[in-house]
């Protein structure tokens, strides 16, 4: 799905925090949306975090950092962190060129699937961010 020039790809789920989830199995690979990343500007520094830790849905566990920006980093869902992006620690701006691919944060071996119903897909992500763009539209470039 494109709104207004962001790109959201349409399997994959979003939350309020501006992150995306895609699930295969249980694990589910989270990133920062094409929005956040232009809202950010590039991005100079992720803080990756550790395999083994423990994340709680829309709590914060990391953060992104730009020349203009300091930004948290909110689990997508519950759980257990079983891979990190360590290729980011080096490459941050791999997250602007490629939110979607290369870019990823974590992946994320979800302790309950129930809660991927608190995230959005289609009309729903689709009135968000329009909202979002509104509330913001001093700060898109």
């Amino acid at each position: 799905m494109k709104i207004d020039k962001f790109e959201f790809p349409d399997e994959l789920y979003y939350d309020q925090n501006h992150f995306w989830a895609r699930v295969e199995g249980d694990v589910v690979t989270m990133g920062a949306t094409h929005f956040t990343t232009e809202l950010a500007g590039e991005i100079t520094f992720v803080d990756v975090p550790e395999e083994g830790d423990d994340v709680t849905q829309g709590k914060p566990f990391g953060s992104l950092e730009s020349g203009k920006w300091v930004g948290r980093l909110y689990a997508v869902v519950s759980g257990e962190i079983v891979e990190a992006n360590e290729d980011l620690e080096d490459e941050p701006e791999v997250i602007n060129e490629e939110p979607y691919g290369q870019g990823w944060i974590c992946k994320i071996e979800m302790s309950d699937k129930a809660e991927l119903g608190n995230l959005m897909q289609g009309a729903a992500m689709e009135k968000f961010i329009k909202a979002e763009m509104e509330r913001l539209a001093d700060k898109i470039k």
